[in-house]
């Protein structure tokens, strides 16, 4: 797919699947970007390796899965960053990764003095539903 016709969050997801795989050698199975005001959120779903899915089926194991990836991205982040700003015409102030290894779902969370809370839902939910009054 030629870059020129891809969204922003097309690109950033992009770059961040690409950055993903560059740094751990897995590939993303899917990524989803989310830009509200400053705060941009990706999130990486199956983005383990099985050898870390397998280390992280205790808590001592998932910790250090956890911590592996947040001195990883701190130390490796630099490239995305400016891949975002290249993307986007903005520079990144803040940049944070957190995983959840039960679900091997990594999240990058881009913002600028902002708390950022994520909850990934069981399901999907239809963007009639999300856009509408909250009933089916």
């Amino acid at each position: 797919m030629d870059t020129l016709k891809l969204t922003m969050a097309q690109q950033v997801a992009r770059a961040a699947s690409d950055f993903q795989k560059l740094r751990t050698g897995h590939t993303p199975k899917a990524v989803a970007v989310v830009l509200s005001g400053d705060t941009l959120v990706i999130t990486m779903h199956d983005a383990l390796s099985p050898a870390e899915k397998a280390l992280a089926v205790n808590p001592a194991g998932a910790a250090q899965v956890q911590e592996y990836h947040r001195q990883l991205f701190t130390s490796s982040a630099e490239p995305l960053r400016r891949e975002i700003k290249r993307i986007t015409g903005v520079e990144v102030r803040e940049a944070a990764a957190e995983v959840d290894a039960t679900t091997g779902t990594v999240l990058c969370a881009f913002a600028s003095g902002t708390m950022v809370q994520v909850f990934l839902l069981a399901k999907g939910v239809s963007d009639a539903t999300w856009g509408g009054n909250g009933k089916d």
